[in-house]
């Protein structure tokens, strides 16, 4: 019997779980859908791109549609958004994304894999222009069009996680003064306080501004520039803000089609098909 698996996702998740089950099986109809363009890029190379450490582009990306299909006979359809699910009849819906034209596709078994998204907290202006995340390569390309072409003199990272310090780092590195500010009385909550007060003495010492255990109020416009108020009564002026709080999973589809939602890991998951021909 010949499986047919879909994949709802590319990148670190869905490509990863696909190259497996082809290993795993080599007759299996494998096909993953991805409604952007990047179906595998470097995630942790982001603000490194836009820091220009990493000074080419392409450097992100680590493979094509067409090199999937070639490599591993897996048919990868981008702009496809999965929209809906019908568990009972086994099939997904797709949208393109370019068209918009809707269809349909069964599947034997199915692995979702849509990533996580930024918690964007519910801040008074948190909408406003030149306010960030950093998820993807478009986000990565709208920062980067920011610094390269207004050379904003400063900016706000709100969190330090990784995310955060890595583009402090690396927005500090082209120049732009950034402020670091977090909730905690610390930067990268994994770390005992001992190990983070040594990022601490390092983080002043390249001139990143650490406002610690204060939290952000509200965005509002201040002429061209945008005030950052925080918890604290502190407002600080900046050019552009980044947002790096937190993510939560992007189980929608999978709440849509009442699954039991519960962790999978890709190996799991390709360990379904063993023993399937």
């Amino acid at each position: 019997m010949c499986v047919k698996l879909v994949i709802v996702g590319g990148v670190a998740g869905g490509a990863t779980a696909a190259a497996r089950a082809r290993r795993v099986s080599e007759d299996a109809e494998i096909i993953m859908f991805e409604r952007g363009e990047y179906i595998s890029f470097a995630n942790c190379g982001l603000p490194y791109y836009i820091g220009n450490v990493i000074e080419k582009r392409e450097d992100l990306l680590l493979a094509t549609p067409e090199e999937f299909k070639q490599r591993y006979n897996i048919d990868v359809r981008i702009f496809s958004e999965v929209v809906g699910i019908n568990a009972k009849e086994k099939a997904v819906e797709i949208k393109n994304t370019t068209t918009g034209k809707m269809y349909w596709e069964n599947y034997d078994k199915l692995i979702l894999s849509p990533g996580a998204e930024p918690i964007k907290p519910p801040l008074e202006g948190i909408e406003l222009d030149n306010i960030f995340h950093l998820r993807n390569v478009p986000d990565s390309d709208r920062i980067k069009k920011i610094v390269d072409e207004r050379n904003p003199r400063c900016a706000v990272a709100v969190g330090g996680g990784f995310i955060g310090l890595e583009m402090a780092e690396n927005l500090t590195e082209r120049g732009v003064k950034t402020t670091i500010v977090e909730m905690l009385d610390q930067v990268m909550p994994p770390l005992d306080y001992e190990m983070a007060s040594l990022l601490h003495e390092h983080l002043e010492a390249k001139n990143v501004e650490l406002e610690l255990e204060n939290g952000v109020k509200s965005f509002s416009k201040a002429g061209n520039r945008i005030l950052v108020s925080t918890q604290k009564g502190r407002d600080i002026e900046c050019d552009m803000v980044l947002l790096s709080v937190g993510i939560r999973p992007e189980n929608k589809l999978a709440k849509q089609a009442d699954l039991k939602i519960c962790l999978l890991y890709t190996s799991d998951a390709a360990d379904e098909l063993d023993g399937v021909d």
